[in-house]
């Protein structure tokens, strides 16, 4: 079958197996930071935005994404630049495997809530797994990005 869906910003007409994975589809498109971690859901790692929401494309067709918009952190790197030196910096990202998923969450996150509490930012980033860190290098690394922000030490 043939889709045709608009992947970070440029449009792309391909043709596809029915059974075909959001996930595979991405990554055979030029999107290395899409990962499969699990295969069952679980991880996290595999999030992209789907018309701005993220999805875990380990769980979507790529079929269902015809006439949307999908979003990978390779569409997002300006976005994403400001808060992952603060992740880094925290030590949040020993093996980095699992920052695309966190960076994409985030990204969704502070678009839905500019001014999340520590329980909005675990919760949200709830269903990413971090095997090296213990998830608290990245909620202080958030944080103080989000500190950074109203402090007016960053633009945007």
């Amino acid at each position: 079958m043939e889709i045709t869906l608009t992947l970070n910003g440029k449009k792309i007409t391909a043709s596809v197996d029915a059974d075909t994975l959001l996930l595979h589809f991405l990554r055979a498109h030029g999107c290395p930071s899409v990962k499969c971690g699990c295969e069952s859901t679980v991880c996290g790692l595999c999030t992209v935005l789907l018309n701005g929401k993220p999805v875990l494309s380990c769980a979507v067709l790529a079929a269902r994404a015809d006439g949307q918009s999908v979003t990978t952190l390779e569409g997002l790197q300006e976005e994403a630049s400001d808060f992952i030196g603060f992740i880094a910096d925290q030590g949040a990202e020993q093996c980095g495997f699992c920052n695309p998923g966190y960076v994409m969450n985030t990204i969704a996150l502070l678009r839905e809530n500019p001014d999340p509490t520590d329980e909005e930012i675990c919760a949200y980033l709830a269903g990413n797994l971090c095997r090296c860190s213990g998830y608290e290098g990245q909620l202080r690394g958030i944080r103080a990005y989000l500190n950074a922000k109203k402090a007016g030490e960053l633009h945007g």
